[in-house]
Formats: C-alpha cells, structure tokens, sequence
C-alpha cells in the first residue's frame, strides 16, 4: 500500500515513526541527513521473504481469476484465504484513513480499476474485457511484513493500456536492476522517472513508495521521482535497508483527486493508470526481491 507523500521535511508522512537517536541497526541518508531508516539483519530478511511468499501466492491467485465476469470482491475473497491459509494477518484490512471522518479500509486487498490508480475498494462489478485492474495487498507472518501490486489486463486491452502496463513493469524492473550499481535511491529515481517520460506517460507524485518491516510503513519514503526533498535527505542503498517499491503510472496526467470514499485515488482526467511494487531487500550481494513466488 503506497504512501501519500509529504513534499516538505522528512520524515513526516507517518506521526508515529519518531526519528530515535541513531542506535545500532539503524542508517541515516548520506551526511547523516533524516531519515533514520531501521537496517534489517540477513535473519530478519529471510522472516521478511516468508512473508513476502505469501503476497506472491495471493496475488498469483488474483491473476490467474482475472477474468470478463469476475468482481474484485471475488478477489478479496481469495487473498483474505490465502492468508488464513498461511497464518498471516492481512496488512490493509482496518488501516485508518488519512482523511478525518472516513472509516478505515474494509478489505484485504486495494482493487483499482482504469483509472483508479491506488487504494480502490473492491466491489461487487464485473470486471469486463479491456479493463485493467491493480491488485495491492500485503501481509505479516510471524512479526514481519510483505507488500506488492499488479496491474492485470482483463481479457484483451488497448494497445495504449497495453503499452502502460509494459511500461510501469518495466520501471519497477530497471528500479531493481539500477540497485544493483547505484549508492543511492535519488540515481535510481532519476532512472526510473526519465524512463517513464520518455515512454510519453507521467510519473505519480502524490504517492510513493516505503521503508517496511516489522510495520508495513516504515520510514523513508521511496518516491519514482526525484525532487530537492529527495536530493536533501536521501536514502543511502546499503545492506539492511528494505523498500517498498511501487513506480505508478499514468497516461494523461499526473493530477489526482480522492473519491468520496476517503480511500480511493483516481488521475483527474480519468485516463488509465498502472501500479507495480515489489518488497526489496539490499544484501551485500546486491538486491533481493522478497515478494515473488521462487526461490
């Protein structure tokens, strides 16, 4: 589940992740700038992938029902058993909105349909061909959390939404990649933001990525853009550090608007848009992705 982001001083999108006093375990951007991000040890990588294994199954599930006829009610339905298959608690059911008076999300998963970008609620609709719908969920199993996303075409899609879906994949993949070789998260911002303008569509700025842990958001924010915020206080891609990275991506415009619902976010020209994330550790061996099906 993608963060709003705060455009001003860091860290301030989540009150209740004070910045402590730099103990051991912990990382601060280069200079010794905010945000203090809490560095995870190769065991609690390995508690973090068994987790993130699990995302991986629901989400497969997800894909393999996308379906003309099928609803995302359908699908919250499977992930919420695939979780209690598993003995994981589902991360999204009962989050409190941001937005003062709404309720707290009511599913398992988010369902975001064409233009909806993040944070949909499932319904009972039926998806219907040329739909394209982003499935985001997340769980905790034995103390530590999983979070990842797919945008799904539903039966054949437009050679545009085709496109946008190959290209918001392709971000998140060149993301992972450029970690591999990059010291810092702005070098990889910078790659992932230039290769979405230069594919014609437009980068999401009003939500980004997150640290993630033994909590779902966990500071920094991990935006797929660069801007004085990041270059200020940037985030340092070392061995313990594990992100949450989710490029969204629009076709008309990166202006957004939330639905009465408190929840659901939507490109105000109601042109389709696209999320991919995947959890990502940093080993001493580079990257490793811990919301996938194989070993």
């Amino acid at each position: 589940m993608s963060s709003h982001r705060d455009p001003g001083r860091r860290p301030t999108t989540f009150s209740l992740f004070k910045a402590p006093e730099r103990p051991a375990g912990v990382s601060t951007g280069p200079g010794g700038s905010r945000p203090v991000v809490k560095l995870k040890s190769p065991r609690e990588i390995s508690l973090m992938r068994e987790a993130g294994r699990v995302v991986a199954i629901a989400l497969d599930r997800c894909t393999k029902m996308a379906a003309p006829g099928v609803t995302t009610a359908d699908m919250d339905a499977a992930v919420a058993e695939v979780f209690r298959e598993h003995g994981a608690q589902p991360l999204f059911l009962g989050y409190p909105s941001s937005t003062r008076g709404k309720p707290p999300f009511p599913a398992v998963i988010c369902a975001s349909v064409n233009e909806q970008i993040v944070h949909g609620i499932p319904n009972r609709r039926p998806l219907k061909e040329g739909d394209v719908v982003s499935i985001d969920t997340g769980c905790r199993l034995n103390g530590w959390c999983g979070d990842s996303a797919v945008t799904i075409p539903i039966g054949p899609v437009s050679a545009e939404s085709k496109k946008l879906l190959g290209v918001t994949k392709e971000t998140l993949d060149l993301a992972i990649r450029a970690m591999t070789r990059c010291r810092t998260w702005s070098e990889v911002a910078s790659l992932m933001e230039r290769y979405v303008k230069s594919q014609g569509f437009h980068v999401i700025e009003k939500f980004v990525g997150h640290g993630i842990g033994q909590d779902m958001h966990e500071e920094p924010q991990v935006p797929n853009f660069v801007s004085k915020a990041l270059r200020k206080s940037d985030i340092r891609l070392e061995p313990g550090i594990v992100l949450a990275v989710e490029p969204m991506v629009a076709v008309g415009t990166k202006e957004v608007r939330t639905l009465d619902d408190g929840w659901t976010v939507e490109t105000k020209d109601r042109r389709y848009s696209a999320h991919f994330e995947h959890t990502i550790a940093m080993t001493p061996e580079g990257p490793r992705v811990l919301t996938y099906l194989e070993d």
